[in-house]
Order: structure tokens, then sequence, then C-alpha cells
């Protein structure tokens, strides 16, 4: 594995941030991610994502950005999720509730001046990203650029902009035929 030195500063990033004022860090993880609250056994809710891969980073960011208060309390934040190898009807579920956390992260992607790319995360079914669920998620994208970001969201995207010195963001820059689908 080739080692990327923005994660690192994505975790200074995002710990600098969110750490003191809500509690949580950013942890470089060896396995799959996962989102684990504070319990006796460790003082902050930890977002622990995977092999230290930029992406997997924001992936599990986006997820907590739209997470509120009581799933940030709940391991995982609660939801359903069936690995690799989803029937047709999984996988529409699945695409159900990722549009808003792969919108959130593909406006994070962007802040840090990265390519987006959507996740099916159903390999094994080669089942792709559908046409649909690329255009559900263009369209969140461009709700929370028109209506305005949640406060965590907002932040993290200005503090990433300003760290990879990218522009504000526009509704300009997310078109369908500018990102790649990754199954």
């Amino acid at each position: 594995m080739d080692f990327d030195p923005q994660v690192d500063q994505l975790i200074e990033c995002f710990n600098t941030l969110f750490l003191e004022s809500l509690n949580t860090e950013l942890v470089r993880g060896d396995g799959e991610p996962i989102y684990l609250p504070a319990d006796a056994d460790y003082p902050h809710h930890r977002i622990i994502f995977a092999h230290g891969f930029f992406a997997s980073a924001l992936h599990e960011i986006a997820h907590w950005c739209v997470a509120g208060p009581k799933r940030r309390q709940l391991e995982d934040f609660g939801y359903w999720y069936k690995p690799d190898g989803r029937t047709e009807e999984e996988q529409a579920e699945f695409e159900r509730v990722e549009v808003s956390p792969q919108a959130y992260e593909w406006i994070l992607t962007v802040s840090a001046g990265r390519k987006f790319h959507f996740s099916a995360d159903n390999l094994s079914q080669g089942l792709g990203a559908s046409d649909s669920f690329k255009e559900a998620v263009l369209n969140r994208v461009h709700q929370l650029l028109d209506n305005g970001m949640n406060p965590r969201l907002k932040a993290l995207s200005e503090a990433l902009r300003t760290l990879y010195a990218v522009e504000p963001l526009s509704v300009d820059q997310f078109q369908l035929e500018s990102y790649s689908c990754a199954s």
C-alpha cells in the first residue's frame, strides 16, 4: 500500500475541528471501517476508516455528518449493512440509504481537490452504481449547495478547501459526465 501523506493532514484537520467540540476523532484503521461511540473504555467517539485510505476516511466522515445526535450514540450509527453479495433488491435498499452519505462524500472529495467515485459496494454481484442512484446523489449535492449544508459538513468542507487551496464550491463542479463509478 502506498503511503498518502494527505491522510495525516485529513486526520489532523478533522480532529482539530471535532475532537474537542464534538468529542469525535478520526482514526486510521487496519481492517473494515466502523464508527464506535465513546464508552467506559474509550472517552471519544471514533470514526475508524479502512486501511489508511483517504477515500474511506471521507466516506466514513460523510456517514458521521449525516447521522443525527441519537445515531451518533450507536455503533455504526445503527445503520443496516449487508456486505458484498447483495441481491438486486438489497442493492436497491443500499442505494436508497446511501444517497445522502455519497452526496456528502462527493462534496468533501471535491473540497479536498480529489476525484469522486460512486461506490456500489457490491463487487461480487457485478452491480455498479445505477444511473438513477447517480442522479439522486447529484440532485442531493445540488440541494446541499443551493440550500446550505449542515454545520459539520460545512465546517469540514471549508477547512479542506483552505487546506488544499480549492476554490469555493459551485454546482458546475458536480456533473455526472465528470465522475466515474467504482463498483
